[in-house]
Parts: structure tokens; sequence; C-alpha cells
């Protein structure tokens, strides 16, 4: 345990990438888009009701809004920092000197994913003046907001795991990218889609009652779906009024993705010393 805080790699992947200039463009992006859609919508509800304030159910759309907004760009940057991770490494052939030195594989993989955790953390952190705006009107509590975050940070942790495993697995890093987006797009499109046709079977199916555990599933593992439940708690007693199901959606969705990211790093570390001699 002691040597996974002692991890050079950690060290050097921290110093390469607080040192980039990409990184300070990336945070200054990140907060520009966010600045656009709080600013913009501050603006369009003064401006569409004709006072100088915003109500506090004005405000919690604006919450949703940044929520959402945040969701999406850690859903868009968090492959982008973790599919190459590995992958780049062997690309530039250095990932062989990598595995010859004293790092165990855990240590290896750890160190490459931590550090783009440190990253998405700290562009989390670096919205939270953001947020403060919401405060400032009310409706909003700050054990919402602590509940949004814990939900960012897990998804963040899975899709970093994800990324990080198709690294590992996947030789050339533009595959691997394409991958991990794909099981994003899977996780945070297909399944509202697969939940959608359930529903729909159900609704067209007036004597079919019965409980939907596969519609409540895949309801479960959408980070999207989860969010609209997070702010709007009636939308998970709709849920269970249409599945039948009354396993809480949070718990589904915490030990699905928490398993996720368990298995993908297993993986990872089991891999990454197997392709090694696959390449001699």
């Amino acid at each position: 345990m002691r040597l996974s805080f002692h991890n050079p790699v950690l060290i050097k992947e921290l110093k390469l990438r607080f040192r980039s200039f990409k990184s300070f463009a990336g945070i200054l992006f990140y907060l520009l888009v966010l600045s656009v859609f709080v600013f913009g919508f501050i603006f369009m509800s003064t401006n569409l009701s004709g006072s100088s304030f915003i109500n506090p159910q004005q405000s919690v759309i604006l919450f949703a809004l940044l929520s959402y907004v945040q969701l999406a760009l850690i859903l868009f940057i968090t492959p982008s920092l973790t599919a190459g991770a590995i992958s780049t490494e062997r690309e530039k052939q250095t990932l062989n000197i990598l595995l010859t030195s004293p790092q165990s594989s855990f240590q290896i993989i750890f160190g490459k994913i931590s550090s783009s955790i440190v990253f998405l953390l700290l562009l989390l952190i670096a919205g939270l003046p953001l947020y403060s705006l919401v405060f400032l009107f009310g409706g909003i509590s700050p054990g919402q907001l602590l509940i949004i975050f814990a939900f960012l940070i897990v998804t963040m942790l899975a899709i970093a795991s994800i990324g990080v495993m198709f690294s590992t697995l996947i030789r050339k890093t533009i595959i691997s990218m394409i991958t991990t987006y794909g099981a994003m797009l899977f996780l945070s499109g297909i399944t509202a889609f697969f939940f959608m046709i359930g529903i729909s079977t159900i609704e067209n199916s007036p004597g079919l009652r019965d409980p939907a555990p596969i519609s409540h599933f895949w309801a479960m593992i959408n980070p999207i779906a989860l969010m609209l439940t997070l702010i709007s708690p009636e939308m998970s007693d709709s849920l269970v009024e249409l599945t039948k199901i009354h396993f809480p959606v949070w718990a589904g969705y915490l030990i699905f993705y928490v398993a996720i990211t368990v298995i993908c790093l297993f993986i990872s570390v089991k891999k990454l010393r197997v392709d090694m001699k696959k390449n001699k």
C-alpha cells in the first residue's frame, strides 16, 4: 500500500500533465463552456420574465442545466484522457522500458489512471464558483450538490477504467479511443433506446402488468436517467410505477459502475504484461 503512494509513474504523469499548456487550455475551455450555458440561461430568464432576478424554480432548472453540461463534458473528456494511456506508450515504443522498471503492473495502471482522475477532479472543482451562482437564487441544497458530485466521480472512474482497459487491450490509440467512445455511447444512449423499447412494449400490452426488470436495468445503468432522478426525485417514483421494480436506481447504478471499474482495472493489470510477451 505504501508503494502506491510513492509511485514514480504517477509523479511523472502528474508533472507532464500539469506542466503542459494543453491542460490549462482544457480547463479554460471547460470553464468557458460552462459559463456560456450559465450566463446565457440567466440572460434569457431575466429577459423573458422582464425582471432582474431568478426565482427558485428557475434556479433548479439552472442547476439541472449546469449538471447536465458538466456530465456531457466529463463523458466527452474522460475517454480522450484515458484511452491512450497505455497504447500511446506502446506506439512510442516506451512501454517495454516501462515494463522492465521495478514498477508493478498495478503501479503502472494506477499511476496512469490517477493522473487523469486528478485532472478531471480539478475540472469539477474549477466549476464550483459557477455552482455558487445557483445558491444565490435558492432552491438547491448543498446536499444535492454533493450527491451530484458523487455521481459524477463514480461515472468518471468507471469511464476512465474502461478507457485504460481498452488502451491496454488494443494496440492503436485511435481504435482504443473509438472503442471507448462506443462504450460510453452504449451506456448513455443505446441503453436509453432499449429502455424506451421496453416501456413501449409494456404500454402497448394493456394486459401485461408484470414487473419489467430488463427495462429497469437499462434505466438503472444510464447516467442521464440517473441524473434526472437525482435532480427530480419524483422521476424515480415514475420509473417504479412503469417497471414495477422497487429497487433504488441509484443503488443499482453504484453497484454496476463500481463493478465495471474493478473489473476493467483487474483486466488492465492482468493483460499489461501478457501483451508485452506477445510482442516479443
